[in-house]
């Protein structure tokens, strides 16, 4: 009888200590987007491939050519920064390509590879980091990362309409 108290006992011991994953941890999904600077400096495959490197799975992506209207209400947010006419500009001067990945802890996980918003910093501080590799400064710096939970719900929806309902096709349709 001892012995097998004392068995049980190690068991929760342990059990408590190294905990059996189920292996069912809940995904999350972000936005990325490849700006015009990456899609028209060829970085897109490269990028994908560091995506999928990292563990993220890409379940829908299009490419778009976004106008002033749909620039301006994606980065609305910043329409009182002095930055936000340049950044309109910026965001029109060609195509973007829009994914939607996942993986557990996507959001931080994916601000943390593409790196700084400052791509001249990211070149010293995170000089692995995806705007380092592509970036040219604070406005070009190549990718865009949704920073919450709720920016990243907001941003798929913009985009993707479908996204929440699991289907996993590739599109390239225009916006």
């Amino acid at each position: 009888m001892i012995p097998r108290l004392f068995f049980s006992v190690i068991f929760l011991v342990l059990s408590a200590s190294f905990p059996i994953s189920s292996g069912s941890e809940e995904k999350e999904k972000t936005l990325a987007m490849i700006k015009p600077d990456g899609l028209l400096g060829n970085y897109t495959e490269r990028i994908k491939e560091v995506i999928v490197d990292y563990g993220f799975s890409i379940l829908r992506e299009i490419t778009a050519q976004l106008d002033q209207d749909s620039a301006s209400s994606f980065y609305a947010e910043h329409s009182s920064r002095s930055f936000f006419p340049s950044l309109i500009n910026y965001m029109t001067s060609g195509p973007v390509l829009v994914m939607v990945l996942e993986k557990e802890n996507a959001i931080a996980d994916w601000r943390s590879l593409i790196g700084p918003t400052d791509a001249c910093k990211a070149k010293i501080t995170h000089p692995n980091s995806i705007r380092a590799m592509c970036g040219q400064d604070s406005e070009k710096n190549c990718v865009h990362g949704s920073d919450s939970l709720l920016s990243a719900q907001r941003e798929i929806s913009f985009f993707f309409e479908d996204v929440s309902s699991g289907e996993t096709n590739t599109t390239h349709d225009e916006l």
